[in-house]
C-alpha cells in the first residue's frame, strides 16, 4: 500500500509563504522557471490549492522565491568579516573568491531572474529589490579596496566594477573557466596587470633616455 503524504501542520499564511518559498528555491536551481506547481506542493507536503491560497499565482511564488535566493546577505556578511587590516592584496583575493562563488552557484536563477524581468513577470517592487542587492554587493566590493585608495591608480568604485565584471564574465561568458579560477590570480591581475615587472622597468629606462 502506498504510504501516506505527511502533511505539515497548520500555519500562519506568512509561515506558509516562507515555507513555500523555502521548497521552491531548489526545485528553481534543478528544474528553473518549468518547475510546476504539483512539484513544489510535493515538496512542502502540502495540497497543490494551498499554494494558491497565500500566492495569486504561480508566477508571484516563483518570483518571490527567485529574489529570496538572490538575497546576497550571506556574502554581504562573508565580505564584511575580511580583515581591512589584512593586505590589499589577500582581501582582494579573497573577495573575488566570494564574489565568484555566489555567482556560479546562483547562475541558473540569475538567468531565470533575467527571463522574468525581459518576460514582463517582475513588478516594480522585484526590479527595485534586485537592483538593491546589486547595489549592496557593488558597495561591499568598494569597501574591501577603501582601505588602500590611495595605493592604487583608479577609485575604489571602478576597481569593485573591475572585480564584479571579471567574476561575472568567467561564471557567465563563453570563454569562462569557473573551475580554473583563482581570486589570487584575478588579485595579481587587477593590482598588477599583465606585463611583467621587467618590461616596465625597461620602458622607463627608454622613455628617459
Amino acid at each position: 500500500m502506498e504510504s501516506r503524504r505527511r502533511r505539515v501542520p497548520a500555519m500562519a499564511p506568512e509561515e506558509r509563504r516562507a515555507a513555500l518559498i523555502a521548497a521552491t528555491i531548489p526545485l528553481l536551481h534543478e528544474h528553473g522557471l518549468d518547475v510546476s506547481t504539483r512539484q513544489i506542493a510535493h515538496a512542502a507536503g502540502v495540497a497543490e490549492g494551498t499554494i494558491f491560497g497565500v500566492f495569486e499565482s504561480k508566477s508571484q511564488l516563483v518570483v518571490c522565491s527567485v529574489v529570496k535566493a538572490l538575497d546576497p546577505q550571506s556574502t554581504l556578511d562573508a565580505l564584511d568579516a575580511i580583515d581591512r587590516g589584512a593586505d590589499l592584496r589577500e582581501r582582494v583575493a579573497i573577495a573575488a573568491d566570494l564574489v565568484h562563488s555566489r555567482f556560479t552557484e546562483n547562475a541558473q536563477l540569475m538567468n531565470e531572474a533575467r527571463k522574468l524581468i525581459f518576460a514582463g513577470a517582475a513588478d516594480a517592487d522585484t526590479h527595485s529589490r534586485i537592483a538593491t542587492s546589486r547595489q549592496r554587493l557593488n558597495a561591499a566590493i568598494v569597501d574591501v579596496f577603501r582601505p588602500d585608495a590611495h595605493r592604487i591608480r583608479i577609485s575604489p568604485e571602478k576597481a569593485a566594477r573591475l572585480l564584479l565584471l571579471h567574476c561575472g564574465a568567467d561564471a557567465f561568458g563563453p570563454f569562462g573557466d569557473p573551475e580554473a579560477f583563482s581570486g589570487r590570480d584575478l588579485a595579481t591581475l587587477l593590482l598588477d596587470g599583465i606585463l611583467t615587472k621587467n618590461t616596465d622597468e625597461k620602458r622607463g629606462e627608454q622613455e628617459t633616455c
